[in-house]
C-alpha cells in the first residue's frame, strides 16, 4: 500500500538543510550543544540536561485554548467518561515497587466498557512519534495522556498534545526512522519527556534497532514487536510465503533472482509476459515495475537485477483495497474492508502510487468483503504463530474479472489508513482498533470475546462513509513555499473554490461532505517538488464513483486545496540544482 512508507525528498532532509544554511545568513547560528545525542549505552540518560522535569514546555506547544473542546485532541468530547473504575492502568517501565502507591488491584477486563475506562483513568504517558501525527488522528480522545511527538507542526503550535522541537538542525534523512531517532535524540524532547516522569510507552510508524536502544536509555518502552521481527513480516516475498502456508492466495506469481529478460521470460512462462514486478521491500510507487516487453525491463534493468529476490506476478485487471487488523492473545480483531485510490496523476506523479482510502458499507460485494475478513483473520492468526502481535494492515488485489480476492503486501504497524479506520461508525460504538493494539502491549489482563466483535463490525450499519485524498506536488518544478493552507475545516463553495473556515485537529470537525478536514504537510518555507506530500484531506462521503474514477467534488477539493499554496521560484541557480539533486537521491521513503 502506500501506505506505507512516499518521496518526501529532503524537504524533510538534505532539502531542508539548504534552507537551514541560506537561513543562516539571516539570523545566528543555534547552539550545536542544543542537539546532542542520546548518552552511549550505560552512560546515563539525561546526564547534563539543562531543563530540570519542573520544566515547561515551549510557547510553541502551548495550547490555543480559544473556543477549545475540552478533549486531548482539541476536537469531539472523549467517547467515554466514566469514572470510578476497578480497572487500574498500570505504570509503563516500573518496578512492582515502584506502582503507584494509590493504585487498586488490577481485574481481568472482560468488556469493551472496561477497556474505555482503562484507558481514561491511564496515568502514564504514551507517545506517538513520528514526522506527524497524521496515523493517530483523535486517539487522544480515548487514551489519556497520549502526546504526539513529531517533527513538523502541522497545526502551527495551536495543538496541546502536539510537541515539537522549535529548533532543527541540519541533518540527511534517509528513511523516517531517521526521523525518529533525530527526535529521541533531541534534547527538547528528552526535556520535555522528562517533564512527563521520564518513562512511558512509546508507538512509531516506523523504528529500527536504533530506535530500540534509543528508547532504552531514555526509559520508553516499544509498544510494538522487536523491529528484526517487523522487517522480517514486512518482507514482501515473506508476506507470500506466509500467505501460501494458511491458504490466503496471492496473485500467480514466481519468486526468483532475475539475471536479465531472457531468464525472465523463461521463469515465467506459465503466467505470461505482462508482468508487475515487485522488490522485497519499499513503497509501491516506487519499486513496483510493470514489465510487458524488454524496453519496459531495461528501464528498471538495474533495480530489478540488484535485488537477491523479487516477487514476480501477474498483471490483472485489479482493483485495491486495504483492511486493518489487531492479533491480540484473544484472536485477531478485523476492520471493514476499504477502497484505495492508485496512481491517480492529479494526487501523486508515481504510477501504482497509493494516494488515498474510501471507507463505505457497500464497498465490493458482500462475498467480496466476507473472503477479504475472512483471510485477514487467518493471515493475522498466522502472525500469532510467527511471533507478530498487534497492529497491521493487509492490502487485497480484486480481480475485476473473475472477483477473485488476493493478497497483495503486509504492512506490520499502522498505516496511512489507520486515520480512517480509527473514526469510523464501528470504532466508536466499541472502541478504535488502534486500542486493541495498546491494550496487547499493556500489563493489562484481558479476554474478550473477538468473534463477537468481529461479526459486530461486519454489519454495513457498523461502517459510515469516509474519504481521504493524500495530495502531493505532481509538476517537474521546485520552487520555495510562500503560502501554505493551514490545518482545520475548509468549506467547498458552489462555485468550486474552498474556504478555511476553522481551526480543528479531528477529522469529526467536518460535519458534512461540503467541509473537509485538512492536514497541512509542507508549509511556508518548505521546498515543493515533484513527488513532495502536500497534505491529506479528509471528509465524509464517496470519492470516487463505482468505476473507480474520481467524482467531481474530489477534484474540486484537489483544485482547491492547490490554490492555497504558492511559491516563489528559486533565484540560484545552485541552490536549485541542489534541491532537485536531493529530491531524486534521498527522498524515496514515506512519512504518512
Amino acid at each position: 500500500m502506500a501506505n506505507d512508507s512516499n518521496k518526501f525528498s529532503k524537504g524533510i532532509g538534505l532539502i531542508n538543510s539548504v534552507w537551514e544554511r541560506i537561513k543562516s545568513f539571516l539570523a545566528p547560528a543555534a547552539d550545536p550543544a542544543s542537539a546532542r545525542p542520546a548518552p552511549p549505552p550505560g552512560a546515563a540518560p539525561w546526564a547534563g540536561a539543562s531543563a530540570s522535569p519542573q520544566a515547561e514546555p515551549t510557547a510553541e506547544n502551548k495550547a490555543d485554548t480559544s473556543a477549545r473542546p475540552k478533549s486531548e485532541d482539541n476536537a469531539t468530547p472523549r467517547p467515554d467518561t466514566a469514572s470510578g473504575s476497578d480497572v487500574q492502568a498500570t505504570t509503563n517501565n516500573s518496578n512492582p515497587g515502584e506502582k503507584d502507591k494509590g493504585a487498586r488491584q488490577m481485574s481481568k477486563i472482560t468488556g469493551i466498557s472496561e477497556v474505555r475506562r482503562y484507558f481514561r483513568n491511564n496515568k502514564d504517558p504514551i507517545y506517538f512519534i513520528s514526522a506527524t501525527n497524521f496515523n493517530l488522528l483523535g486517539i487522544g480522545d480515548w487514551v489519556s495522556n497520549f502526546k504526539h511527538i513529531n517533527y513538523l507542526d502541522c497545526f502551527d503550535g495551536r495543538q496541546k498534545n502536539v510537541f515539537v522541537p522549535k529548533e532543527k538542525f541540519p541533518r540527511e534523512f534517509e528513511s523516517i526512522e531517521d526521523i525518529n531517532n533525530y527526535l529521541l535524540e533531541h534534547k527538547e524532547v528528552i526535556d520535555y519527556l522528562m517533564t512527563k516522569g521520564g518513562k512511558g510507552t512509546a508507538a512509531f510508524l516506523m523504528f529500527d534497532e536504533r530506535t530500540e536502544e534509543i528508547c532504552k536509555q531514555l526509559g520508553l518502552r516499544i509498544a510494538f514487536p522487536p523491529a528484526a521481527l517487523r522487517n522480517r513480516m514486512d518482507n514482501k516475498i515473506e508476506t507470500v510465503r506466509i500467505g501460501n502456508k494458511v491458504g490466503v492466495p496471492s496473485v500467480p506469481n514466481v519468486l526468483a533472482k532475475v539475471e536479465n529478460y531472457a531468464q525472465l521470460k523463461e521463469i515465467t512462462k506459465e503466467i505470461g509476459s505482462d508482468l508487475v514486478i515487485q522488490s522485497a521491500f519499499g513503497d509501491s510507487g516506487h519499486t513496483t515495475y510493470f514489465v510487458s516487453n524488454e524496453q519496459e525491463y531495461n528501464k528498471h534493468a538495474d533495480e530489478i537485477e540488484g535485488e537477491a529476490e523479487v516477487k514476480i506476478m501477474k498483471r490483472i485487471n485489479c482493483r485495491g483495497s486495504a483492511i486493518e487488523a489487531c492479533a491480540t492473545r484473544c484472536g485477531t480483531v478485523v476492520g471493514p474492508l476499504m477502497t484505495e485510490l492508485v496512481g491517480f496523476k492529479s494526487l501523486t506523479p508515481y504510477k501504482g502510487g497509493w494516494c488515498g482510502n474510501e471507507m463505505f458499507a457497500g464497498a465490493f460485494t458482500q462475498e467480496i468483503r466476507d473472503k477479504a475478513r475472512e483471510y485477514t483473520f487467518v493471515f493475522g492468526e498466522a502472525l500469532r504463530e510467527e511471533g507478530y502481535r498487534g497492529y497491521f494492515e493487509l492490502d487485497f488485489l480484486i480481480d475485476m474479472d473473475t472477483n477473485e480476492v488476493y493478497l497483495g503486501e503486509l504492512n506490520p504497524r499502522v498505516t496511512g489508513a489507520s486515520s480512517l479506520t480509527n473514526v469510523a461508525a464501528f470504532a466508536h460504538s466499541d472502541i478504535p482498533l488502534f486500542l486493541f493494539h495498546l491494550l496487547e502491549f499493556s500489563d493489562a489482563d484481558f479476554d474478550l470475546d473477538i468473534k463477537d466483535l468481529n461479526n459486530r463490525w461486519s454489519h454495513p450499519d457498523s461502517i459510515d462513509s469516509w474519504s481521504q485524498l493524500v495530495i502531493k506536488h505532481t509538476e517537474e518544478s521546485v520552487d520555495l513555499l510562500t503560502q501554505a493552507p493551514q490545518s482545520g475545516v475548509w468549506k467547498l463553495n458552489g462555485d468550486g473554490s474552498v474556504a478555511y473556515d476553522h481551526y480543528a485537529a479531528h477529522p469529526h470537525a467536518a460535519e458534512s461532505e461540503q467541509e473537509a478536514f485538512f492536514l497541512r504537510i509542507s508549509g511556508v518555507g518548505d521546498f515543493r517538488y515533484e513527488g513532495a506530500d502536500l497534505g491529506i484531506l479528509i471528509t465524509r462521503g464517496r470519492l470516487m464513483d463505482d468505476d473507480f474514477n474520481l467524482t467531481p467534488r474530489a477534484t474540486a477539493w484537489i483544485e482547491g486545496i492547490r490554490a492555497q499554496y504558492r511559491g516563489q521560484s528559486l533565484a540560484d541557480p545552485a541552490v536549485e540544482q541542489a534541491a532537485v539533486a536531493h529530491g531524486v537521491a534521498g527522498g524515496n521513503f514515506k512519512i504518512l
